[in-house]
């Protein structure tokens, strides 16, 4: 077909890579995802922590309609590349995963099945359950539905409860300002580096500075999705309130950020305070963060306390053998009772309006309802038709900020031009 054609111009590198990986093991993988030989529905995802729970959500959707799944978990950095060769050969999995930064390129290949008329038709999916902005970000440019909701994240503060009673200070809560913020990161830093206030890195943005940002009154991108906002004075502000930290001391420097993760920095106690989205599971679980952390909201500054948030949306493709069957188990996931299920076995935040209590319940060690209480201001995380391609270039260009070899200004100024070069290109 033609559109596999360009799909596989498009994505030539990812192909090439999976080639020189040997040419029988990708058909045998090929061949396991399209569900072919199995005879059931193949589910693709990303994250090992959440199998569990949906094993026994689709054990209830093969109890009630007869239908076996077999979930296949694939690494995030291997993850696309298992589709993008999927897409190339028409041996995609039945269903999948599909993230915001991906779905726009999917949508213009037809890759995705339209599954508007599904909908249409269904009494159990009930598309204004869900966040507007969400559902459109699942759609293609003619505005036909190709995934559906399956949970939201937002962002809290995440703080070492040890490392401020040695400071003398008061833990973080809904009263503290990004000023507030910042004069305790500096309290929390010690001297002899072995203890800093903060840690914001280039590619942080969804956790990090995407929100401060916004609380600024700046912007990413336009609403039309055709003008980059770096350049804005209120993003440019905000940045600058992230370079004056970086100036403070209060983060580690640039060289050890470019070689760590902010969680393991924290993990470790290397680090006071963090901004995690709620989707990092590896928290609850970590023995040292049980017993010295806790989570709040983020800060507010003028009375705008904004988390970007992004969610997961479920997605079946185009080409499968197993249509039918693929949209039972897409309108089961965004039924009220699956919603709930997915937030009370403690996977995720849910999609679905005034499901999400459970999550709250999945720890009694943390505050996890600041997670909820974030989504009182919410901004979806900003996107366009090739998100990956201007992120990747800012995160590339904002070293030069974090290592100060430029101003933070002039950064974005520089990320705006070339931001708006790609933008150019989409339309």
């Amino acid at each position: 077909m033609n559109k596999w054609r360009h799909i596989t111009a498009l994505l030539g590198t990812a192909a090439v890579l999976l080639a020189a990986c040997g040419g029988s093991k990708t058909e045998e993988a090929g061949q396991q995802a399209s569900g072919e030989s199995s005879g059931e529905l193949t589910v693709a995802i990303w994250d090992t922590y959440q199998e569990p729970g949906l094993k026994e959500m689709m054990a209830g959707f093969t109890e009630e309609t007869g239908i076996s799944v077999k979930i296949q978990v694939t690494p995030w950095d291997q993850y696309w590349t298992m589709m993008e060769a999927g897409a190339t050969g028409g041996t995609m999995p039945d269903v999948f995963w599909m993230h915001s930064n991906q779905v726009a390129k999917y949508a213009e290949y037809d890759l995705l099945l339209d599954l508007s008329d599904y909908i249409g038709t269904s009494e159990v999916t009930q598309m204004d359950k869900f966040p507007q902005e969400l559902v459109e970000l699942y759609q293609n440019k003619d505005g036909k539905q190709v995934a559906i909701p399956k949970d939201v994240d937002t962002v809290a503060l995440w703080y070492n409860k040890t490392a401020f009673d040695e400071a003398g200070l008061s833990y973080p809560d809904e009263t503290w300002t990004w000023d507030d913020f910042r004069e305790a990161a500096k309290a929390l830093t010690k001297e002899d580096g072995s203890q800093y206030g903060t840690v914001f890195g280039p590619k942080s943005n969804h956790e990090t500075y995407y929100n401060l940002i916004y609380d600024w009154g700046g912007n990413i991108i336009s609403e039309d999705k055709t003008v980059s906002g770096w350049d804005d004075p209120k993003t440019i502000e905000a940045m600058e309130f992230v370079a004056g930290m970086i100036a403070d001391g209060s983060m580690p420097p640039y060289t050890t950020i470019a070689e760590n993760e902010a969680l393991a920095l924290f993990e470790s106690g290397k680090v006071a305070m963090c901004m995690f989205g709620s989707w990092q599971s590896d928290l609850f679980s970590n023995e040292y963060v049980k017993e010295n952390c806790d989570v709040t909201v983020l800060p507010e500054k003028d009375g705008a306390r904004i988390s970007i948030y992004n969610g997961l949306g479920w997605a079946a493709s185009s080409e499968s053998a197993h249509t039918e069957e693929a949209w039972k188990l897409l309108e089961y996931l965004s039924s009220e009772k699956a919603q709930k299920q997915q937030a009370d076995l403690g996977i995720t935040m849910s999609a679905y309006e005034g499901t999400s209590d459970g999550f709250v319940k999945r720890s009694e060690e943390f505050n996890l309802q600041a997670y909820v209480d974030m989504m009182d201001q919410i901004v979806i995380r900003p996107y366009s038709k090739d998100t990956v391609v201007w992120e990747n270039m800012s995160h590339e260009m904002l070293v030069n900020a974090w290592n100060g070899s430029a101003s933070m200004a002039d950064v974005c100024g520089q990320i705006a031009a070339s931001m708006n070069e790609s933008l150019q290109k989409e339309q």
